[in-house]
């Protein structure tokens, strides 16, 4: 297990495999739920095969990241400890590659001064509003009520593709009772914090190659127009769509995701 150490009670875990090769290192940045795990599992290996690098690590209250008591676990934290660990590490022409909310950190990171060759989004665009902060509002009282089991019964058939669900439907709605997270539960205070997101964003300034991949099953956060029009403000963009999948686009369909992610790396 390799650690950051950022202070007392705080470090990030991470999992670290450098290119050899002088190609391009893949960044994963997880969404509020996430897990190393997540990108190791079948899109990290497919990556290193092709001779990328790839970074994974977990924020502060994700598994095996500590935080201290004062902490707050919001996006200025979780930008930062970005920014402390690009620096750290240096990996080589780094891509910031996020899912989700993940995106919108890496985007933070970037415009507040850490280097990148390239930023890879998954289903990351989208506009702030009632829309939106209903969402943020709604999981964060799901998660409270309910925990992460719960979040996962609600949400999933909304934003997740057929083949996925079916894959999943086994770990749903179980017999036993939903347990809720306790408001100092790390999970509920990113889910809680992450309402305050700030999601206007200066998109014409991120002036180097940006792959949006798009998920059309995502019913909850996916709006065409939203992305079209987000998509036409970054100076130099390209979207890959996939009909049949949804939010968690890696997980989903790892394949068809690593071979986006090395066709659009070996075109920098």
């Amino acid at each position: 297990m390799s650690v950051l150490v950022l202070g007392p009670s705080r470090s990030l875990y991470y999992k670290y495999d450098p290119s050899g090769s002088g190609k391009p290192t893949f960044v994963f940045i997880n969404a509020l739920t996430g897990n190393v795990a997540a990108w190791q599992a079948e899109l990290g290996p497919a990556l290193r095969e092709a001779g990328y690098g790839t970074l994974a690590w977990n924020f502060r209250g994700q598994a095996n990241s500590t935080y201290a008591p004062e902490d707050t676990l919001d996006e200025a934290t979780i930008t930062s400890d970005l920014m402390a660990l690009l620096e750290e590490l240096s990996p080589q022409k780094p891509i910031l590659t996020g899912l989700s909310i993940g995106g919108l950190y890496g985007i933070n990171a970037y415009l507040r001064g850490s280097k990148a060759s390239a930023m890879v989004f998954m289903n990351t665009l989208r506009k702030p509003g009632t829309h939106l902060s209903w969402i943020n509002e709604a999981v964060t009282r799901l998660a409270k009520v309910g925990g992460g089991q719960l979040m996962m019964d609600a949400n999933l058939p909304h934003i997740a593709g057929p083949a996925f669900l079916e894959k999943m439907r086994a770990n749903a709605l179980p017999d036993a009772p939903y347990v809720g997270l306790e408001e100092s539960d790390p999970i509920y205070q990113l889910l809680a914090n992450a309402r305050d997101a700030d999601w206007d964003i200066a998109y014409e300034k991120l002036d180097l190659p940006v792959l949006s991949l798009t998920g059309k099953c995502d019913r909850v956060f996916y709006n065409p127009e939203n992305v079209a029009e987000l998509m036409g403000r970054m100076p130099n963009a390209t979207e890959v769509v996939f009909d049949d999948i949804g939010h968690l686009i890696p997980m989903e369909d790892s394949a068809r995701t690593a071979s986006a992610l090395i066709g659009f790396a070996a075109k920098l």
